[in-house]
């Protein structure tokens, strides 16, 4: 009988980046070194406080998988802790091995369940005890503290240190935090009219909670309808609605030129390049601000080319465009669709994208170009 459903037996995690699996095993390298490093310095292996296997797994979900809801610090630390209450406390009173190590996880998984802190790892914590019962004789409960939820804390931390280091977000931001601009409103592209009661009943329905988050699902949906919206607008392309006469600076322009650029124009960005044209940054006006608030000036927009002024006046070497500008923003070329632009710009991080071709600038496309160009498409339609 021909087996019809191999694909199902191809990798279901779709293909990353060297560079992220790099940063992954790197990330557990190091939050690992660091507990280790503890015990060895503070020499607490009499206490009990000593590396398991399951914070190699703890590690995978920390470093691997941060936005997961079994990777974040409540269920890590929680989840590892009641875990091993659950393994000591079978030890207790069952003394076959099979069935200890049978219960303890069963036990385990019902505990975790119920404290809203499933965390895969735990399982192992539940499963060594009950492997090992000199654990519960000799360190009893004690054993849920140390090691288990001291060394689970420890890569919570680390994790979290080196999510920002790296660029990444952990712990994940909840449905009702704030915004990244810190008001009480959603990131534009999570505003979709469902309501956090909503989002988690389809995540129940379709028997995700576990899998997934409600504001990871908000992100998605509200990424879907804005891929839909640019979709309606036809084969539009950034060349055709991008900005091609172009005010630029150059990388050691000084930062009371950028200043009185913007004021000047009006802009929000300026494109940076070389002596030989070669396009290296962007400058968001924001950056001008940031700097001035660095040096404590107030902050006032109508006076952005004066607080560059006195910054340069107060430094014996001016500022230059080449110190404040951003090289990480999104770049695309002129055949990029404007469907991939929408959703760069549409959650307030990305105030326009270059357009480059040969490591030139020909053009940019500002949030401005791209609202004309959906409400072109609109009207057509």
């Amino acid at each position: 009988m021909k087996f019809r459903n191999y694909r199902a037996l191809y990798p279901a995690i779709p293909a990353s980046t060297h560079k992220e699996a790099i940063r992954a095993g790197l990330g557990a390298l190091i939050g690992l070194g660091i507990a280790g490093f503890v015990l060895s310095f503070f020499d607490l292996q009499g206490a009990g406080l000593y590396l398991i296997a399951p914070f190699g797994a703890s590690s995978v979900l920390l470093f691997a998988v941060p936005n997961s809801p079994l990777a974040q610090p409540w269920s890590a630390i929680v989840g590892n802790s009641v875990a091993a209450l659950a393994g000591v406390a079978v030890c207790y009173v069952i003394p076959d091995p099979v069935l200890r190590v049978a219960v303890a996880v069963g036990l385990a998984i019902t505990v975790m369940i119920v404290a809203r802190a499933v965390h895969p790892p735990g399982g192992a914590v539940a499963m060594i005890v009950a492997m090992n019962p000199d654990i519960a004789t000799e360190l009893g409960f004690r054993f849920a503290l140390t090691p288990v939820a001291a060394i689970t804390a420890i890569l919570v931390l680390t994790a979290v240190l080196y999510a920002r280091a790296t660029g990444r977000k952990y712990p994940l931001r909840h449905f009702d935090d704030k915004s990244p601009f810190q008001t009480a409103d959603r990131s534009p592209i999570e505003r979709l009219g469902l309501d956090k009661g909503e989002l988690n009943s389809i995540l129940q329905q379709y028997r995700q909670s576990l899998n997934l988050g409600v504001e990871d699902l908000a992100r998605l949906i509200g990424a879907a309808e804005f891929q839909v919206a640019a979709h309606r607008a036809g084969p539009v392309t950034a060349g055709q609605i991008m900005s091609r006469d172009l005010v630029t600076v150059n990388a050691q322009t000084p930062l009371n030129e950028v200043a009185d650029l913007f004021r000047r124009h009006g802009f929000t960005s300026l494109p940076v390049i070389e002596d030989d044209g070669r396009f290296i940054g962007v400058i968001f006006q924001i950056h001008l601000i940031r700097r001035a608030t660095e040096d404590a000036l107030r902050l006032d927009r109508g006076l952005l080319a004066a607080m560059a002024r006195l910054i340069d006046r107060r430094r014996n070497v001016p500022i230059r465009a080449i110190e404040i500008m951003s090289v990480t923003e999104p770049r695309a070329t002129a055949n990029t669709p404007i469907a991939a632009l929408l959703p760069l710009m549409a959650d307030g991080a990305c105030d326009a994208v270059p357009v480059v071709e040969d490591n030139r600038i020909i053009g940019i496309v500002t949030r401005t170009d791209l609202i004309a160009a959906l409400a072109h498409a609109g009207l057509k339609g």
